[in-house]
This record gives C-alpha cells, structure tokens and sequence, in this order.
C-alpha cells in the first residue's frame, strides 16, 4: 500500500488483559488517529484465539489498516505477533502501532522490527510468568 495514500477503512483493536483494567484511554487513542470502529476486548494477549481480533481479522481487505496503541496490544507470543501480522498483510491490509511508529508493515525495516520486539515481548511474557509465580 502506498504511504501517501489514505487507508480505505482505519480499525483499531484495544485490549486489556484482566477486568479490573480499562479500555478507555486506549479507544481515546485510537479514535484520535481516525479508527472508525474499534474492535475491543478485556482477554490475556497470550491467548491466541480472542473472539474480537478474529473477527477484526476476518474483516480486513486490500487497503485497510489495523491500528494497535501499541505491539503487545496485538499479541504477546512471537508466533502469534507473526501469524497475526502474516493474515494481515494476506488480505492487503496495513498493520501499525501509534506508540512505535516503525512498526509499520509497509516497509521491510517496519517488518524487521516487529519481528524483533516481538521476540523481546515474548521474553517479557515469560519473566512476568516467572515473577508472579
């Protein structure tokens, strides 16, 4: 997809993990950067099957462009991240995060990097796991 070029449609996808957390400054967030409509969830990351990413998911098409606030957002295992992004730029679509703005799937150092930090939450995921344990 061409930069310069406006999305045809902006999702953006919030998430939370427990029931105590909110929502809402990630959807001030996300409408403020011109997502439509707002697929929303309160589920663990590191599930990979969340009902509302799938539905976001199933939804995309060439032009479109899912927005997360930021990358742990959208997953917290490497492979679900690559698998999640991989479905993405499948139907034509654009993934970004506003608070790391190089993690942008139009560009190859967009994709190294996601790749990258990816890798870096999964590591977090684990520490966190072996702290709370």
């Amino acid at each position: 997809m061409d930069k310069s070029r406006a999305p045809i449609r902006s999702f953006g996808y919030a998430r939370v993990s427990t029931v105590g957390q909110t929502l809402e400054a990630q959807l001030e967030e996300l409408q403020a950067a011109g997502c439509t409509i707002v697929f929303r969830e309160k589920v663990s990351g590191a599930k990979a099957d969340r009902k509302e990413l799938m539905k976001l998911l199933s939804t995309l098409g060439p032009g479109d462009e899912l927005v997360v606030t930021r990358i742990d957002r959208l997953a917290r295992s490497t492979f679900d991240m690559f698998a999640i992004v991989k479905r993405i730029v499948d139907a034509g679509a654009r993934f970004r995060s506003l608070a790391q703005p190089w993690a942008d799937t139009d560009d190859s150092t967009g994709r190294l990097m996601l790749a990258i930090l990816g890798g870096l939450a999964d590591v977090e995921r684990d520490l966190i796991k072996t702290r709370t344990a």
